[in-house]
């Protein structure tokens, strides 16, 4: 393993500078779906304020429709229960135009799981199979209407923007489909700018040999792909991926949740430590993390299990 993605946030970059863990191993991911255009801005900043040669990869949002706008920021769902969004609650306006009565939804990276009732001339209203809250900016998806979405929001072209004029380091491409879709990426990215694909559509697996031939990175966002595919799916099609990817010679990332528990706990548990393990052995280029460093409590501890594995891994070749 090569390098080690690390999601900066409230933990790491802001309470713990990135000068207590930095070393060459570490790329510093900025999620391009929090914030302003100009709060990014300034985390590509404060980054190279601390670490002025440090990389950085510009992770953007992507097509993915995402709740906006909400009353304080969030609303109280319950089960069984009706409840309702304007179509300016989302950060894709015209997603009313791909939905029908009885689509199911699911929410929040699968937590929740709604199905739309009626569409009214400027809502949407959904019976909600789930108790919570749902929060700004949190995921709505639909399985099977992603390829009729546009691949660039205007949100990611104004961050490609941001991207060339800082000459960031690497770019993330969420929700690619197709290789026609990373092409349109590339005509507005500098040619220096490395192109991470993230494979987290059923879409981009079954594309995956024309994707593979155009990029040097792909990113397995397993998350959003078990959201896609169903949980009981991802192993098998991680796998799959990843077999193919090394057969075409390229340089595979994993991400989501590999220490999960460390958001809270300073500790992993020993089923992350073996499967990170496993992980480190089976030919990847590196792993990120996400709300471990971002905004989890012990954001150097997850640095440290991660070297720790590697080196012991490394001393079984000596």
């Amino acid at each position: 393993m090569k390098k080690i993605i690390a999601t900066v946030g409230p933990s790491l970059l802001h309470t713990v500078s990135i000068t207590e863990v930095h070393n060459n191993k570490l790329i510093y991911r900025i999620n391009g779906a929090h914030g302003s255009i100009n709060d990014i801005e300034k985390y590509i900043l404060k980054i190279r304020n601390q670490v002025n040669n440090a990389d950085i990869l510009l992770d953007l949002p992507g097509n993915k429709v995402r709740t906006a706008n909400l009353p304080n920021g969030f609303i109280e769902i319950e089960k069984n229960k009706e409840f309702s969004l304007l179509f300016t609650q989302m950060n894709y306006i015209n997603f009313f135009k791909h939905l029908k009565n009885g689509d199911t939804v699911w929410a929040n990276d699968s937590i929740f799981k709604f199905t739309v009732s009626k569409i009214t001339e400027k809502e949407i209203f959904f019976m909600s199979h789930s108790t919570g809250i749902l929060k700004d900016n949190k995921g709505m998806h639909v399985r099977g209407i992603h390829k009729n979405i546009p691949f660039l929001f205007s949100k990611d072209k104004k961050l490609i923007e941001l991207a060339n004029k800082y000459n960031i380091e690497y770019v993330g491409l969420s929700f690619v489909r197709t290789a026609s879709d990373i092409l349109i990426a590339k005509k507005l990215l500098q040619a220096n700018i490395n192109i991470i694909s993230k494979v987290e559509t059923l879409s981009a697996v079954q594309h995956l040999d024309d994707i593979l031939k155009i990029v040097k990175y792909i990113l397995i966002d397993r998350g959003d792909l078990s959201t896609e595919i169903g949980l009981n799916k991802v192993a098998k099609y991680q796998q799959f991926i990843i077999d193919k990817a090394l057969f075409y010679g390229k340089n595979i990332f994993l991400a989501t949740q590999f220490l999960k528990s460390m958001e809270m706990n300073p500790i992993p548990t020993i089923p992350e430590v073996i499967d990170m393990y496993n992980t480190l052995k089976s030919g990847i280029y590196g792993i990120q993390m996400s709300e471990e460093t971002a905004i989890g409590k012990y954001p150097v501890e997850c640095l440290n299990v991660i070297q720790s594995l590697v080196d012991e891994i490394q001393s079984e070749l000596i």
